[in-house]
């Protein structure tokens, strides 16, 4: 409630608060980037102006424009603005205000907005405590949080509130905030100019964050005297490094950020470009990321990606998990590099991830295949009935032709290998030795069948040269009639005998 003492205590809050606090847009066209969140025919744009605005939930990086947004929202709105931070905030205090919300409503006629700024940090309790006045437009909620909403707000507050994106600022854009609070009455009011060179060390630093940006400037600012508006005092970049010696990137440990850091870390690997790796190792190593997660994760990306096209990528990252487990920050960023490049240079391959996810997904939905029963346990009684079970290191090669997949499934029907490093090369010497292994099978089964074939014609030549034929039993048979003529009339039954 504004008292006669209100703008007294506005302009005491403003001298002292911070630029980037001062320099907050107090009408829609004051609001830098974000065209697609307020830029003309938006639907929120549309409901603040028209002074509809329902419960609304606006996500984004930090520096974005979410705090400002809700105020210019407060600027516009001739609903009651109630703001309450969820780092202090309890459920008594929400309810509190949704008490005085439905009183102005009941009595007065009032509309109440209310704000929460980093709504995420509200637990689930505090959160479902607004269900009911969200839902039944007792207050109408303007929640700002920088972790994504559809993981850390509940469903069902979700379900009542339209999601808005925010994105980072563009380097123009940071341009933009800077020049405005450099000539602004609420900013430096002209008694400072900035150097070219320093405004792009200015937008460098901010990465998209437009309070960082003003941040720094403020600090250069504080480093330099004031000038006049005719004579304003010049900002070096020098002075701007000075005021800001370490650049601090946006990352979380445990958020979005550090989901997204990894993602391009593991992407980039597996594209095969070591510099976009190295780059995201930095960034992760910079941000304080558990070494060791950097390397599990390059663990898991050796097998994935690398496979048997490699097998010593595996080993390496081993080595990096090792590293990072004994020696830790700073040293082992050397060797978390070092694998990094060795995967990133290794040839590709993610036949065994493809196989094994084959194999599994014919296991889960595919029939109940029984075992062959010569690959059977034979420690068991009636074993021997089982078949012969060949004994690959019985045979010179190490290697004998015979099936060891269950029936219905053939060769090939999960491990699909790549045409790509040791993996190739291991694949095609497999499969010349099993062809020659074949070959020399089908060699000696012919030898064997000639040996056979040759055998069989000997025996029938030796038959034929023991048993005489018609034709020299005819011979002998006319010689006997002419050695014993009385013979021939003698009869049947005594031919032959003297």
């Amino acid at each position: 409630m504004e008292t006669l003492f209100t703008a007294m205590e506005n302009e005491r809050r403003a001298e002292v608060a911070p630029l980037a606090v001062r320099m907050r847009p107090r009408t829609l066209d004051e609001v830098v980037g974000q065209i697609d969140a307020v830029g003309p025919g938006s639907w929120l744009r549309s409901a603040i102006e028209g002074d509809s605005l329902s419960s609304v939930i606006l996500f984004g990086p930090a520096g974005t424009g979410k705090t400002s947004l809700a105020h210019v929202i407060a600027e516009h709105t001739k609903a009651t603005f109630v703001e309450v931070s969820a780092i202090g905030g309890t459920v008594s205090d929400l309810r509190r205000e949704i008490s005085a919300a439905e009183k102005r409503l009941t009595m007065q006629g009032l509309r109440t907005i209310l704000f929460v700024d980093e709504i995420h940090r509200f637990n689930r309790s505090q959160q479902d405590a607004l269900l009911h006045a969200v839902e039944n437009r007792v207050l109408v909620l303007v929640g700002a949080t920088t972790e994504n909403p559809f993981f850390e707000v509940n469903s069902a507050l979700i379900s009542r509130s339209r999601v808005v994106e925010l994105h980072s600022l563009t380097d123009g854009e940071i341009a933009q905030l800077v020049r405005r609070a450099l000539a602004d009455e609420r900013g430096l009011a002209g008694r400072y100019a900035l150097a070219d060179d320093a405004l792009s060390a200015i937008v460098l630093l901010a990465g998209g964050d437009g309070r960082a940006s003003l941040t720094t400037l403020e600090l250069a600012s504080q480093m330099v005297a004031p000038g006049t508006p005719k004579n304003p005092a010049l900002i070096s970049v020098d002075v701007v490094r000075r005021a800001t010696p370490h650049r601090a990137l946006a990352y979380d440990k445990n958020k979005d950020m550090h989901y997204d850091v990894i993602s391009a870390f593991i992407k980039s690997m597996r594209g095969s470009d070591p510099d976009a790796a190295l780059y995201w190792l930095a960034r992760m190593i910079d941000g304080g990321e558990d070494p060791k997660f950097i390397a599990r994760r390059m663990m898991i990306q050796a097998s994935e990606d690398v496979g048997n096209a490699d097998p010593q990528a595996f080993l390496i990252a081993e080595a990096a998990f090792k590293s990072a487990e004994v020696i830790g920050y700073p040293e082992c960023r050397i060797n978390l590099a070092q694998a990094a490049i060795y995967l990133a240079l290794a040839p590709k391959s993610n036949a065994v991830e493809a196989g094994i996810d084959a194999a599994l997904a014919e296991v889960r939905h595919g029939p109940a295949r029984k075992v062959p029963d010569y690959l059977r346990d034979r420690h068991r009684p009636g074993s021997e009935n089982y078949g012969t079970y060949k004994y690959p290191h019985d045979y010179p090669e190490g290697w004998v032709e015979q099936r060891y997949l269950p029936d219905g499934l053939e060769r090939g029907c999960f491990y699909h290998p790549s045409e790509r490093g040791w993996e190739a090369y291991r694949v095609d010497a497999a499969a010349r030795d099993r062809a020659a292994v074949l070959d020399r099978t089908a060699e000696s089964r012919a030898a064997a069948g000639d040996l056979a074939r040759g055998s069989k014609r000997n025996a029938t030549a030796a038959s034929a040269e023991r048993k005489p034929s018609s034709e020299d039993k005819a011979l002998s048979d006319a010689s006997a009639q002419t050695a014993h003529p009385a013979d021939a009339s003698a009869p049947a039954g005594e031919a032959g005998i003297i």
